[in-house]
């Protein structure tokens, strides 16, 4: 697999649902490290300082082995497992969600806050632009600068990313390409430096 489902960064998705008098105020963001989880983390528990609960679920990286979700206070696994649960059920990664619960004074039970937390993420999730993003391999390649028509052919040709390139005597340049046509790329630059 050299592709992973995350959503766009573009827009916060948001959900909001009502469960006998509770409110759950839900929003998915776009992530890419732990950091901006604890920044996310930080920002909501100050906005909505006066919520009975903030829980949340987030899962990283294009392996999707890096998750955590948190109850905030709910009876286990009640909020944030339910949260996850979204996020994998379509398979996304790099994703935050977070869902703020305003008490309203009747007790929802387990299942009830299973369903209400469940709902309240998918309808974020809803509301968010999902992205198929390739996963990319970097390779630097450093070369003479009569070489320079032949190494951009192949880069027509494979059409890498351009990440970075200084042409001088000795030229270099760096490409970003889908990792399944990185060794392609590597062979072909390769070739060039014995021709």
């Amino acid at each position: 697999m050299d592709s992973y489902k995350t959503i766009s960064e573009n827009r916060v998705g948001e959900g909001y649902i009502t469960e006998k008098r509770s409110k759950f105020l839900a929003f998915a963001h776009h992530v890419e490290n732990v950091e901006d989880v604890k920044r996310l983390v930080a920002e909501y528990r100050k906005k909505y300082y006066d919520a009975r609960h903030v829980c949340w679920a987030y899962m990283l990286g294009h392996e999707r082995t890096d998750f955590r979700a948190n109850d905030d206070g709910e009876p286990s696994s009640t909020a944030g497992k339910p949260i996850l649960g979204q996020i994998n059920s379509l398979e996304l990664t790099n994703v935050f969600i977070v869902v703020i619960r305003y008490f309203g004074g009747v007790l929802l039970g387990t299942s009830g806050l299973i369903i209400a937390y469940r709902e309240a993420a998918a309808e974020a999730l809803a509301d968010s632009t999902i992205e198929t993003r390739l996963i990319e391999e970097e390779i630097s390649y450093t070369f003479t600068y009569p070489m320079m028509n032949d190494v951009m052919r192949i880069v027509k040709e494979m059409q890498p990313r351009i990440v970075s390139q200084s042409f001088d005597n000795t030229c270099e340049i760096r490409l970003a390409i889908r990792k399944s046509m990185a060794e392609a790329l590597k062979t072909k630059l390769s070739k060039l430096s014995f021709e």
